[in-house]
């Protein structure tokens, strides 16, 4: 039994399904991301990036499942339940996982990578902020687990940003 911040091979399942979920995002013209929210008693909410195709700066995969879960899930089943994602949940999406009360963050990717390659997202530079910083701030406690080791992760941006 972990602690929850290591990436299990049942995490990395999920991962992989985030992945399809953000092909699926830059098939459609969004930015390639995707998250998902499981419960304890493994019901799941997916969602995809709508930046684009709903001109939605705050249109984020995280942003995006934690809304759509919070409106099906109670908050007490939020309180056990995980959040999966492709990429690094940003300061935006951090927050906005921190006020929904889910327990658990795992992803794939690291926001360091991510800024690495992406110097500025239509015109707005990308921010240094690890979400574990802004967890940190808070006054409970939000677990993470991440990055993990999942090329075709970084498969999902070849070509994008460029």
């Amino acid at each position: 039994m972990t602690d929850g911040t290591v990436v299990t091979e049942a995490d990395l399942t999920w991962l992989r399904r985030c992945v399809d979920l953000g092909t699926a995002a830059r098939a459609r013209g969004d930015h390639p991301f995707g998250s998902l929210v499981v419960a304890a008693d493994g019901r799941t909410v997916e969602a995809m990036n709508s930046v684009v195709t709903h001109a939605d700066p705050t249109g984020h995969a995280e942003t995006n499942v934690v809304r759509a879960a919070a409106s099906v899930l109670p908050p007490e089943v939020l309180a056990t339940s995980t959040l999966y994602t492709s990429t690094e949940p940003c300061a935006m999406c951090a927050g906005a996982i921190y006020w929904s009360g889910i327990a658990r963050v795992v992803y794939a990717l690291g926001e360091d990578w991510l800024r690495d390659i992406v110097a500025e997202q239509e015109g707005v530079p990308t921010m240094a902020l690890p979400c574990r910083e802004v967890f940190a701030r808070g006054g409970r406690t939000v677990t993470v687990a991440g990055p993990a080791d999942l090329p075709e992760a970084t498969t999902l941006h070849d070509g994008f940003w460029g």
